[in-house]
């Protein structure tokens, strides 16, 4: 005969300090995102015309090119 044996799985806890941690992590990652994204905008920004265009780029693509919304073949047909 088989014995089936159940260890008891406590239940999961949910705490206000839980919570708290994790929306203090979401929030500096998101923070040091938008870091990151400032600062390769102020680099593309730096560049020549010339240096933009070796790379694909227009100046007045460079934030949606950082961030992702930009659509790279739309650009470039444009």
């Amino acid at each position: 005969m088989t014995t089936m044996s159940s260890a008891a799985v406590p239940p999961a806890r949910s705490s206000i300090s839980g919570g708290l941690l994790r929306l203090i992590r979401v929030g500096i990652d998101a923070l040091a995102t938008y870091w990151v994204r400032r600062e390769a905008i102020k680099t593309l920004r730096e560049l020549d015309d010339r240096a933009l265009r070796d790379i694909g780029l227009s100046r007045c693509h460079i934030e949606g090119a950082v961030t992702g919304d930009l659509d790279f073949e739309l650009a470039r047909i444009r």
